[in-house]
């Protein structure tokens, strides 16, 4: 074990960044380090006459970009990208940046404004640990794992301090509500409620002792976000009052027990599937029951629309009993549903109490922290849409660093060999070129409404795509699939269920459900929701892939408008070990990864 591992100099002393030309890269230490982020630290930073003449440190990138705020350098809004693979440590690197401005652009010697600007630092902080615990869950490679994509606007005014803040968010993962890989996590928050409530709160949300639940797995894992007590002091500071966040937690608690609701084998086709007699030495009508009361549902019409479907033809209406696949793929799709939607309504409530007036700032320093690049056993289109997210960012990169970098040397006539760079626009013409690309045959499939098995969809992406070099095929695989030659590496995408994530459709029957449900969030929530969003099969009328692709290219001229500076960080070692390098594993995984730690210059 030991000749694999090889740490390099500075890490060996626990000197965890460097600078890579105009990159900070930060390796992940898998352990707190006192001091390191300290409010002394951040002063010693703020206060240098010369920061990039310092210590590497992540500070140094804050303190630049809010220097050229400062000093209004064209153009003057700053972004900050921090990238990296899962578990690299890019959520917290994004904490780190949010508490520096915090600190450093609140201080103010007016005292009449100064409980103002503590409230907006106190609520601009608090809106991270809300969107961590509905927001993030523990996978197989992070405990602490963002999955979705957030990029945050911190509001300057005139005398460069933080007035207001604002929160865009990207693809939230919302199949892990009631599909959990093998060995990974849901989302934070339920465990929270599950090991932080109080038995007035358990009788409350209907959940007897002992009482487990099919979409919580490893329950008994504990990571350091199962903290119940920090969700609710952060809703309180940023004004969800008691009776909203008892809303909250009842809708999470109602959908807990939706995922214990079974179906039998279907036995006659004439007839709606029955729920299953016995379930965890309970009955499954029991949880149907508990999750109708929670969602303040009618028990009967909820069993319904779970287990019957209602087909228009012209002006008439025919009932059709669900089979047992159906009926789970409803029960599921009623989870997701909620759920996304109560994410984005928080998300939409955080901005509404951090974002300032239009009139009061000037400028904006952004923090864009984004789901790392994905290659897991199974890839869907989660995956797919995830890398094409890192795909546009990497070329953003290329394009304003090494580019640029390397025709500098040029012009200055310096002697220097250059740097091979991949030029990834042959693989985001494959994912979203047009006038044939992956998006584009995706959404086709989706549009006309046709039946498309994963074999067929296969057959047409490798008639229509197979010229380009970035798409391959392995013929001898049983399971329809393709594979993407990423900057990062070969991704294989299972074909099997993408088409149907892309349509998302919600059927009807289960909007009118919530809409008479009696929760007054609930209400709020579905009561707006547009009918003419959907087709009358409840195929919603913009695709995944096309509202992602959508805010992406809004992202990326917000990005192109702004000062970028960019934070690598990368993951030493697979296993989270503490202070453990693995050379091998680390090189291997990614070229630009790979490149940074060259430049490093680090190595003995």
């Amino acid at each position: 074990v030991c000749d694999t591992l090889h740490k390099p100099a500075r890490y060996r002393v626990h000197m965890f960044y460097t600078h890579a030309g105009c990159t900070l890269v930060a390796l992940n230490p898998f352990r707190p380090v006192p001091d390191l982020y300290s409010l002394d630290v951040m002063k010693e930073y703020h206060h240098c006459p010369q920061p990039q003449e310092s210590k590497p440190h992540i500070f140094i990138v804050a303190e630049e970009a809010y220097r050229n705020v400062q000093g209004q350098v064209e153009p003057v809004d700053q972004s900050l990208v921090v990238s990296g693979e899962s578990g690299a440590g890019k959520t917290w690197t994004s904490r780190c940046l949010m508490k520096y401005y915090a600190t450093v652009a609140s201080s103010s010697s007016l005292e009449t404004s100064q409980n103002t600007v503590e409230r907006i630092e106190r609520r601009v902080l608090d809106s991270n640990p809300i969107m961590e615990a509905f927001g993030n869950a523990c996978t197989l490679r992070n405990n602490n794992s963002s999955r979705f994509g957030k990029y945050i606007q911190l509001q300057l005014d005139r005398c460069q301090l933080l007035v207001g803040a604002s929160v865009q968010t990207y693809l939230l993962e919302k199949t892990r509500v009631a599909n959990q890989p093998t060995n990974e996590r849901n989302f934070h928050i339920f465990y929270q409620m599950m090991k932080g409530a109080t038995d007035e709160q358990r009788l409350e949300w209907m959940m007897s002792p002992g009482q487990t639940f099919q979409w919580l797995p490893n329950a008994d894992k504990t990571v350091e976000e199962d903290c119940f007590s920090d969700t609710l002091e952060a809703m309180d500071h940023l004004g969800v009052d008691s009776d909203r966040q008892k809303q909250i937690f009842t809708i999470l608690a109602g959908i807990l027990q939706l995922g214990n609701v079974t179906f039998s084998t279907w036995t006659d086709e004439s007839q709606p599937c029955n729920l299953t007699e016995d379930v965890c030495l309970s009955f499954a009508v029991d949880f149907l029951l508990r999750a109708a009361e929670l969602l303040c549902v009618p028990a009967d019409d909820l069993q319904t629309s779970l287990r019957v479907r209602t087909l228009r033809a012209g002006k008439h209406q025919v009932l059709k009993p669900c089979s047992q696949t159906e009926c789970s793929v409803r029960r599921d799709c009623l989870a997701k549903v909620i759920y996304a939607e109560l994410f984005e309504w928080l998300v939409m409530f955080i901005n509404n109490s951090i974002c300032a007036d239009q009139s009061t700032w000037s400028n904006f320093i952004g923090v864009l922290d984004v789901y790392g690049f994905e290659c897991f056993q199974m890839n869907n289109l989660e995956q797919l849409c995830i890398n094409y997210a890192n795909e546009k960012l990497q070329q953003h990169f290329v394009a304003h660093y090494l580019k640029a970098q390397q025709e500098e040397y040029v012009s200055e006539g310096l002697e220097w060999s250059f740097v091979r760079y991949q030029d990834n626009q042959s693989c985001l013409d494959l994912m979203e070129g047009s006038p044939t690309s992956v998006f584009s045959l995706l959404n086709e499939v989706c549009r006309l409404n046709r039946a498309s098995d994963a074999k067929t969809f296969r057959v047409r992406l490798e008639k229509e795509l197979s010229e380009n070099a970035n798409i391959s095929w392995n013929k001898f695989s049983t399971e329809p699939h393709f594979t993407v030659s990423h900057y990062a590496g070969r991704v294989e995408y299972q074909i099997h269920g993408m088409v149907e994530k892309n349509k998302d459709p919600v059927p009807p029957e289960l909007i009118s459900l919530l809409q008479s449900s009696k929760n007054p969030l609930i209400q709020h929530i579905f009561a707006e929701k547009d009918d003419g969003k959907q087709t009358s099969k409840g195929l919603s009328k913009v695709t995944v892939v096309s509202k992602f692709k959508n805010s992406l290219e809004n992202l990326m001229k917000i990005l192109h408008s702004t000062t970028p500076h960019y934070t690598r960080c990368i993951k030493p070692n697979q296993d989270c070990q503490p202070l453990t390098f693995r050379k091998d594993e680390t090189f291997s995984r990614c070229w630009y990864d790979s490149l940074c730690l060259c430049l490093m210059n680090m190595w003995t």
